[in-house]
């Protein structure tokens, strides 16, 4: 069993590894953040994929993705978002929703941003060339991007 610290603004659940997953999968972190807090939600998201069994070499490819996303939440939609980060099957999945306009997933450029004359959207266009499933919902206020990587 782990033993894990937990502040009022923040959730940190690690699953038991002895519990089978439910369909749902294993719940690994799940908590709001602000600007303030990205660099302790970078540290956390690396712990949980080492701990899920992401390979070294895609795991810094999975928090600069995550922190990406988490960046566009505070820059974009209100300066707050909430992270749920879970393993399913064989995939590492983080899904962050935030209460800002929404957009879809043709705001993501088709080539690299700049080489185009764009002036945004270079951390969507990153995301979705490291990740190997990128997908962007409406939630109920504001945008729900979900990304993952395979575990293997």
């Amino acid at each position: 069993m782990s033993l894990v610290l937990v502040t009022k603004r923040e959730a940190l659940v690690l699953a038991d590894p002895r519990r089978s997953a439910d369909r749902a999968g294993e719940y690994l972190l799940h908590r709001h953040f602000t600007a303030d807090e990205l660099p302790r939600l970078r540290v956390q998201i690396e712990e949980c994929a080492a701990w899920a069994g992401l390979s070294e070499a895609r795991r810094g490819d999975f928090v600069l993705a995550v922190d990406e996303i988490a960046n566009n939440a505070i820059e974009h939609a209100g300066g707050t978002g909430s992270l749920l980060l879970r393993r399913i099957g064989d995939e590492l999945e983080c899904r962050i929703s935030d209460s800002g306009p929404g957009f879809s997933e043709d705001v993501i450029p088709r080539i690299l941003p700049g080489l185009d004359g764009a002036t945004n959207g270079r951390g969507l266009w990153l995301t979705q060339l490291v990740t190997d499933r990128l997908v962007i919902s409406a939630g109920a206020v504001g945008a729900v991007v979900t990304l993952s990587m395979r575990l293997r």
